[in-house]
Order: structure tokens, then C-alpha cells, then sequence
């Protein structure tokens, strides 16, 4: 069950997290969308350490439309370099990940 992921990505503020995920799912490019936050964060950026907050976004995906939603973060993401990174959903309910299969699907 490798068909659908869990794409990630971090903002500054809420705002900014829920613009993404409204972007993104309106699209229809996502199922969903989860923002957990503030959440702490510690990094090396630009060669300084640093730590601070940030709004984690979440976004159910399936596989095939990686490569459009990475696309789509970045070119709406307030960042120039964020972090966008997915992991398998290898697992799930069958009537969730026919929701997820549905409302993602390419018209």
C-alpha cells in the first residue's frame, strides 16, 4: 500500500500554514491537510544554529501527484528553500484510503 504519502512541510505562523493547505487542497492535489503547531524547532540554517517555532503542515497525498504538490509548495511556500519531504502511508483503513484515492483523483 505504497500508493499514498504524508507530505511535510514547516512554516513561520499559522497564517501561512493554513494558506498553504487551503492552496493545496483546493487543488485538489491533497485529501486533506493537518497543521500541528507551534511546534519547536532546532536547525542548522545558512551555517548559523538556531531554534525557534514553527507550524507543521501535513498533507495526504497520492503518490502520483508528488511532483505537483512539491511544485506547488514551493512556488507558494513564504520560504525560499523549505523543507518539503514525504513518507509512505503504508497502512490504512480501506474506507479512508479510498477517500484519500477519490478525492485526489485526476479528472
Amino acid at each position: 500500500m505504497t500508493d499514498f504519502l504524508q507530505v511535510s512541510t514547516a512554516t513561520e505562523n499559522r497564517d501561512a500554514a493554513v494558506r498553504l493547505a487551503q492552496s493545496v487542497v483546493s487543488a485538489r492535489l491533497a485529501a486533506g491537510a493537518q497543521i500541528v503547531g507551534p511546534v519547536g524547532s532546532v536547525f542548522w540554517h545558512q551555517g548559523e544554529f538556531g531554534s525557534g517555532e514553527e507550524w507543521q503542515l501535513v498533507l495526504k497525498i497520492h503518490s502520483d501527484r508528488y511532483a505537483e504538490v512539491e511544485a506547488h509548495l514551493l512556488k507558494h511556500h513564504p520560504w525560499q528553500n523549505p523543507e518539503v519531504s514525504a513518507v509512505p502511508i503504508v497502512a490504512g483503513s480501506d474506507a479512508y484510503l479510498h477517500w484519500l484515492e477519490t478525492t485526489t483523483a485526476q479528472d
